[in-house]
């Protein structure tokens, strides 16, 4: 009896423990990404890991989301390769992801134009002032040239993201 109890004891602990594992917690979600990848022309963002798609999103844009960021107070989404490298849990729309925009390119770009790039892009929430309901509000390109998808989404999102994660945002 008391090898029997002692056996069904350590089956448990060992049950338990795997569902405890790393792996196992992150499969509880979608876990965290390695790529966040941005389509402009489609509105959408997908979050992948080892290549593959994990997750996407509706989002909404600044207001002229066509082309690239050239400068401050444009409307416009930047495009290009950056690193999302800080999470700002403060956030006047929820919580928000910075964009490490300007990169070198824009700084050289914007100091030939004789203009400022600009900043603090971020991935955001919504807009705490909407009179919309947050699936009504993400039809509209209404930041300004943020990224924004809904409160839920970006509670989702903000567990899969570390700092330092690349984004690829394509036009």
């Amino acid at each position: 009896m008391r090898v029997s109890l002692i056996s069904t004891f350590t089956a448990m602990a060992v049950s338990l423990s795997a569902l405890l594992s790393p792996q196992v917690l992150a499969s509880s979600g979608i876990g965290k990404v390695d790529l966040v990848v941005v389509t402009k022309s489609e509105s959408n963002m997908a979050l992948l890991r080892d290549g593959k798609v994990l997750k996407q999103y509706r989002i909404a844009m600044g207001d002229l989301p066509t082309g690239h960021k050239i400068k401050e107070g444009d409307q416009r989404t930047p495009q290009g390769r950056y690193i999302l490298d800080y999470k700002k849990a403060d956030s006047a729309f929820y919580k928000s992801i910075h964009i490490s925009y300007p990169n070198e390119e824009d700084k050289l770009r914007a100091k030939a134009l004789g203009i400022k790039p600009g900043g603090m892009i971020m991935i955001h929430g919504q807009n705490p002032r909407s009179p919309l309901p947050p699936e009504q509000a993400q039809q509209y390109n209404w930041t300004n040239g943020c990224i924004a998808i809904t409160n839920a989404e970006m509670d989702e999102l903000w567990k899969a993201i570390d700092p330092g994660t690349p984004i690829e945002i394509w036009p």
